[in-house]
């Protein structure tokens, strides 16, 4: 039954029935996803187009958000709809009035053009305390100007919502056709640069690509053709890469990997190089004969320590995931090169006799710190 809710425009629909009130900000409507949080003080704009956060719904930590506007050179999706990144967000404080110079439009009209529905004047220290102890919740957020919301149907289609586990979103993540990319990482004050001088050749395959990804490798010298989650080895091959990126992406790992993991397998027994980011981590460690798991509140941030067990060194990294490789899983032809400092979960691997590593944070950032880019550089030297 509809109900009006005096001063109430934004509500939060759990599946256990809770109900958080607030102020409705961006699109109007209603958007069905799971909630995490993410700790990250800047970056918003980066993040909620990470298609990475397909189907989920954002509580950002950080309380305030906004006041550097939007603009088109932070999106890090190839397409522009919410409906292959995040779905929601929801923040302590309303989204503050754009004061940046690369500003070009506010924060709040950008979430009403990209369909994101917004949830304001949430107590998410409260909701983050929730999911540490719960996990992450299934919830629809709405806003509604008028104030009605139908509670009882909220609630019932976040309990009968199936959630993640099990759940192929690559496909949709990913491009439809084949392209090339020469753009390189930001340089100040011309922006993002061509890579014209390229000597490797790298086929990235797009789970849910990130520019950055894409940018962060032509910055290294590298040909970048990105190809569909969907295409066959032999196809791969048949570009004759130096390379292979097995790319960032949302969803279950073991549902993309029923079509993923026999093509991996192909391209790790062929010798050539490949490296894996986040979904193409938990991929290739499938397709190695490990298992992954999903994660009760995952990590979702800029501020995450990182070991590198073949430096000694620690990094901080962005992450952002909510399935992980069971790192006792892990067959013997395998090492594992990164782990996390926060709860020991595996963050890296490597075979042991194949020029073929992965990882399970972002090394291209954005945003977040770079200790990681040299991961990249890493890559090139095994396809040297």
């Amino acid at each position: 039954m509809t109900r009006t809710l005096p001063g109430v425009t934004g509500v939060l629909a759990l599946a256990d029935g809770t109900i958080l009130q607030g102020l409705g900000c961006g699109a109007e409507g209603a958007a069905l996803g799971e909630v995490v949080f993410n700790t990250a003080m800047t970056g918003y704009q980066e993040i909620l187009t990470d298609p990475s956060y397909m189907s989920q719904i954002l509580a950002f930590t950080f309380p305030h958000v906004g006041n550097v506007g939007v603009n088109a050179e932070d999106v890090e999706q190839m397409g522009e709809s919410a409906a292959t990144s995040a779905r929601g967000a929801i923040f302590r404080d309303v989204p503050t009035a754009p004061a940046n110079w690369r500003s070009g439009q506010s924060f709040d009209a950008w979430m009403k053009s990209r369909n994101v529905v917004g949830l304001a004047g949430v107590d998410t220290r409260s909701l983050t305390a929730r999911i540490r102890e719960s996990g992450a919740p299934h919830a629809v957020i709405a806003h509604s100007a008028d104030g009605q919301f139908d509670l009882d149907a909220l609630i019932a289609q976040a309990q009968a919502w199936q959630g993640l586990v099990g759940l192929d979103l690559a496909k949709d993540a990913s491009t439809l056709q084949a392209f090339d990319w020469d753009q390189g990482l930001w340089d100040w004050p011309e922006g993002y640069p061509r890579v014209d001088a390229a000597d490797k050749s790298v086929v990235v395959i797009d789970y849910g690509v990130k520019k950055n990804i894409l940018r962060a490798l032509a910055s290294t010298g590298a040909k970048i053709t990105v190809v569909p989650a969907t295409t066959a080895a032999e196809d791969i091959l048949a570009r004759k890469p130096d390379g292979v990126v097995l790319s960032n992406g949302p969803g279950d790992p073991a549902a993309t990997g029923e079509y993923a993991v026999p093509e991996i397998q192909k391209l790790v027994a062929s010798g050539t190089p490949v490296m894996g980011i986040c979904l193409g981590h938990q991929m290739l460690a499938l397709a190695m004969g490990a298992k992954t798991i999903k994660m009760d509140q995952g990590h979702h941030g800029a501020n995450h320590p990182v070991k590198d067990l073949t430096t000694g060194k620690v990094e901080i990294v962005s992450m952002n995931h909510g399935f992980t490789v069971d790192r006792d899983s892990l067959p013997d032809a395998v090492t594992e090169t990164h782990v996390s400092l926060f709860d020991g979960t595996n963050c890296g691997i490597a075979l042991k006799d194949k020029p073929v590593f992965s990882v399970q944070h972002h090394p291209e950032a954005s945003p977040g710190p770079t200790d990681s880019l040299y991961l990249f550089e890493r890559f090139r030297k095994l396809m040297a």
